[in-house]
């Protein structure tokens, strides 16, 4: 059923890949994977699609973060049309590009360009540059960094932040952008401390 759902929307030039999810599947359940897609703050709509079309059933899928609900059997044709008034919602609902120091990020789209280059960057080099780019100049420390790029269950004693600071200096290239504050944190600046790892730990 699913390729057929996605061979459907293909042809109503939609993008589809396939992830089979059931509520009620163990380890992790359809319900789990909504709740951590909310959690990570993607901001990417839920369409739960069920044979159930009991109230408690829905009420619960709404209570998860799912911002659409629709039973079967059902058209196609209905599919389509709210999967398109979701996408809608979605772009009125968009991040703001940022743009700093000729840093241009663009959170939908996970692009980051530096004086109209391209930079190629892994998922926790943007989630640290996001962070960076929205304090606008100001001085994020390690601790703040770790809890809001990684998540609430990192080793605080890691050097992960370290690590990830200095590789995103480099794939930023020169003049270095990322300038370390000597035992207070990190910041977007260009100065002669840009680029320096000084006595910052992470």
């Amino acid at each position: 059923m699913a390729e057929a759902i996605r061979d459907g929307l293909r042809l109503e030039a939609i993008a589809a890949d396939i992830a089979v999810l059931d509520r009620d599947i163990p380890g992790p359940s359809g319900d789990e994977v909504a709740e951590r897609i909310v959690a990570s703050g993607s901001g990417m709509p839920i369409l739960m699609l069920t044979a159930t079309d009991r109230l408690d059933d829905q009420a619960s899928g709404f209570e998860l973060g799912a911002v659409d609900y629709l039973t079967k059997p059902f058209e196609l044709q209905e599919l389509v049309l709210r999967l398109r008034a979701l996408d809608r919602r979605r772009a009125h609902n968009r991040p703001p590009v940022r743009e700093l120091a000729g840093v241009r990020l663009d959170p939908f789209r996970r692009e980051v360009y530096r004086d109209g280059r391209y930079v190629a960057l892994t998922r926790k080099q943007f989630a640290v540059l996001e962070v960076l780019v929205a304090a606008e100049g100001g001085v994020i420390s390690a601790e703040e960094l770790l809890e809001r790029a990684w998540d609430e269950n990192a080793d605080p004693f890691t050097n992960a932040v370290r690590i990830t600071v200095s590789a995103l200096r480099k794939r930023l290239g020169e003049p270095w952008l990322i300038a370390t504050v000597p035992g207070v944190g990190y910041r977007i600046g260009t100065g002669p401390d840009a680029g320096s790892e000084g006595g910052e730990r992470g």
